[in-house]
């Protein structure tokens, strides 16, 4: 079974991009084919990955544009199971030329179709708003995974990214699940991160992660080396956390 998952809040801060990273290598590293589809102009999945994205002669742009295919704009990694759509600033220019487009919200789902049997998930990261590029993803994906900072104003950004969820199941992509809820940042020294946690809990009925990604000095570090934390320390506890969230996502594939 394949899954496009997208992973995504409204609020910025909250460790989706890392969350996109780290989790895409450790399941290439558990043995999984997976394509991370850097959908963010920022382009910050892209350096992750150490791909220089102001150098990248093809990205997510021209694939939506339909300039080139999605063969066309493939980056190998370190490890032959994990390959990555490139992006960088130019995506942002697609959110104006994509409005007068028929069927603009498909554009993406259509993209990914050659390449989707290749691989056993593709995670694809948002734009931490609801952009056309947003609504792409989702009306791409099978599911979503929401990262949760445990802030104080996380509530907030989960009730809108539900809401978002909601419009997009109803107007176009009716099979859309909610893959789960991760919390992001953790800090078992911090009342709040657990209150946090709790007051999710209480609120949702969804499949939330037992795995909490925990705040990470190498992790932090990881992307300026262009690595993921599960290669430039792989004994790290940044490194073990998204491990453990791999392997819970591949429990759910029965």
């Amino acid at each position: 079974m394949n899954k496009i998952i997208a992973l995504a809040n409204q609020k910025g801060g909250v460790g989706k991009t890392t969350t996109a990273v780290n989790l895409a290598a450790a399941l290439a590293e558990a043995g999984r084919h997976v394509l991370a589809v850097d959908f963010d102009p920022q382009g910050n999945l892209t350096s992750g990955f150490g791909i220089e994205k102001d150098r990248v002669e093809n990205t997510a742009y021209e694939v939506v544009m339909g300039q080139c295919s999605v063969e066309d704009v493939l980056q190998k990694t370190y490890s032959d199971r994990l390959d990555v759509i490139p992006s960088n600033v130019n995506l942002s220019g697609a959110e104006i030329e994509l409005l007068d487009r028929e069927n603009r919200e498909n554009i993406l789902k259509n993209c990914l179709e050659p390449v989707r049997k290749k691989y056993d998930y593709i995670l694809i990261d948002c734009p931490p708003s609801l952009s056309i590029l947003t609504v792409n993803a989702m009306t791409a994906a099978t599911s979503v995974l929401i990262p949760i900072q445990c802030e104080y104003y996380a509530m907030e950004g989960l009730n809108q990214m539900m809401r978002s969820i909601q419009l997009v199941r109803k107007k176009l992509n009716p099979e859309l699940q909610i893959e789960g809820i991760v919390f992001t940042m953790y800090d078992a020294r911090n009342n709040l991160s657990q209150q946090v946690v709790d007051s999710v809990k209480e609120a949702l009925h969804e499949h939330i992660f037992q795995t909490m990604i925990s705040r990470n000095v190498r992790a932090a570090e990881a992307p300026s080396y262009g690595l993921p934390v599960t290669e430039y320390d792989p004994r790290s506890s940044g490194a073990e956390n998204y491990r453990k969230l791999a392997a819970e996502l591949i429990e759910l594939e029965d």
